[in-house]
């Protein structure tokens, strides 16, 4: 038999009937190409020597589409994998400049945000079912840069020092021997940690399985400083209000939710907004003046404390209407940081947020470059202007041959209104914990706070799971609980069958 060549024939009319069935085919379509723009002639069969030959090298369609296959992730975010977002629009609504010179808080502006929702533990691809905090992380694009609200449904967090935070994380995360999840293992870590009481609380509570992120609150954790025109400093913290409602998911309901939906939380959300039903929020403020700090019996700027009794204020609304249109390239390389600040809006001397500064930004850099913040999702609305350049990816922020500052050939300016605030020091370093600590009050208080049904639910899942815990952990964190409230510690220790009167010999070493 003959071998055919693209000279005979055959071997044309072949072509000519591909040519006209693709002609047919593309009559109204794009055409498919390769990365650089390139059409693509053949995209289902690799080009092989001959019928039965190896596949060619030169086969670039092939290489590209394997190659890019290969790269589709970018490393997971060691907490806070698994998370949906939306766009929407914050509307500033009352006159705070004696608070704040930031922009985004002009009485009846309005900015364009992106907001990340998230389970914060496990994997990618987890279930949303699983007993975790929830991630709230506001990016907004505000005409003096992008401002990220990076915080939680929960108000307080586990730590009140970052020196902890890799610890704490690992001790969540799953066996790194046996990649299962056991909860003796943070029990072992956080009966180290009495400062966790309260939060552990809201994790074993009904609110560590939230029914939907629409009807959810959030919680910037930290406590954050405004600076106004003046150079004058507030304390203030930051909540989202959930206009449509709180709801929760009993150990009952989230069962059979896992059982037929464990991405409930996501298409909850999505669904709502293709549906025209878009989520509100108000955004709610708590200042404090700097000589206010000190009339608290706990240090106001612990973040595993709330402020009790500190008025509300609501500054703002937002709503989101518009789903990503493309999950990975928006939700997923959306980089959320506390660094990321505006003029108007500075840290508070929080141990915690201190290290988030470094470690949010630090990781984001990692995931997706050092050009990250020239991604779509996270370029800001405002012209970038700055000598920073090279790097993979970058997108060209360096356009002259001045890439330093000062310079008398090309002048960039700095902003006397960012200039950051001035805060008064004394003393010498320390390594130290804070002194005003009470550990236990807030929990008892939050304890209270539920109905009967809540408390039992709550007493039901914690004593269950503080039953599995190895038995030192175990009685040294029902102390804790004990000292919070003697109802609350006494219904843990049943359910975990425990030594009620050991228990009660710990809690009375305790001091709040």
């Amino acid at each position: 038999m003959s071998r055919m060549t693209f000279g005979s024939t055959p071997a044309r009319l072949a072509l000519g009937v591909i040519s006209a069935s693709l002609l047919a085919l593309s009559a109204n379509a794009a055409p498919l190409t390769r990365d650089n723009g390139a059409p693509v002639g053949n995209n289902q069969n690799s080009q092989t020597a001959g019928p039965n030959g190896p596949t060619l090298l030169q086969d670039v369609q092939l290489l590209q589409k394997l190659q890019r296959f290969g790269r589709e992730r970018v490393p997971e975010r060691v907490v806070h994998a698994r998370g949906t977002g939306a766009h929407g629009e914050f509307t500033a609504t009352a006159d705070i400049s004696d608070l704040t010179l930031a922009k985004i808080f002009e009485k009846g502006s309005t900015t364009p945000v992106f907001v990340r929702f998230s389970t914060v533990v496990h994997g990618l691809h987890s279930p949303e079912t699983l007993r975790d905090p929830r991630g709230f992380a506001t990016k907004f694009y505000t005409a003096d840069g992008n401002w990220d609200l990076v915080g939680n449904n929960f108000p307080t967090f586990f730590i009140r020092d970052a020196v902890k935070f890799p610890d704490m994380v690992h001790s969540f995360k799953p066996d790194p021997r046996t990649n299962l999840d056991d909860d003796s293992r943070r029990f072992d870590f956080l009966s180290h940690h009495p400062e966790a009481t309260r939060t552990l609380t809201l994790l074993y509570s009904n609110q560590g399985t939230p029914a939907s992120y629409r009807m959810m609150d959030g919680n910037g954790v930290h406590a954050y400083k405004f600076v106004n025109e003046q150079g004058e400093t507030h304390y203030v913290k930051f909540r989202w209000k959930s206009l449509q409602g709180l709801k929760n998911l009993d150990p009952k309901e989230n069962e059979a939710m896992q059982g037929k939906d464990y991405s409930h939380l996501s298409r909850d959300l999505i669904t709502a907004i293709d549906n025209g039903d878009y989520p509100k929020w108000d955004l709610m403020i708590q200042v404090l003046k700097p000589e206010d700090l000190a009339r608290f019996d706990f240090d106001p700027l612990d973040a595993t404390k709330i402020w009790p009794d500190v008025p509300e204020r609501k500054i703002g609304q937002m709503v989101l209407n518009k789903n990503p249109d493309n999950i990975f390239q928006e939700t997923e390389q959306v980089a959320m940081a506390p660094a990321n600040l505006v003029p108007g809006i500075e840290p508070s001397e929080d141990r915690l947020l201190q290290g988030r500064l470094f470690s949010y930004a630090d990781t984001q850099m990692y995931r997706v470059g050092a050009n990250g913040m020239s991604l779509p999702i996270n370029r800001p609305k405002v012209p970038v202007n700055n000598g920073n350049q090279d790097g993979q990816l970058n997108a060209g922020h360096t356009t002259s041959s001045v890439n330093y500052q000062p310079s008398r050939r090309e002048n960039r300016e700095e902003t006397p209104r960012a200039v950051l605030s001035k805060l008064e020091l004394s003393g010498t370093t320390q390594q130290a914990p804070i002194q005003r600590q009470q550990n236990f009050k807030q929990a008892g208080d939050l304890y209270r706070s539920f109905s009967k049904k809540e408390q039992t639910d709550l007493i039901n899942t914690l004593g269950g799971e503080l039953a599995k815990a190895d038995d030192e952990a175990r009685h040294i964190l029902l102390s804790f609980f004990y000292k919070a409230d003697a109802n609350y510690g006494e219904g843990l220790t049943k359910v975990a069958k425990a030594d009620l009167k050991r228990v009660k010999a710990l809690a009375a070493e305790l001091k709040d």
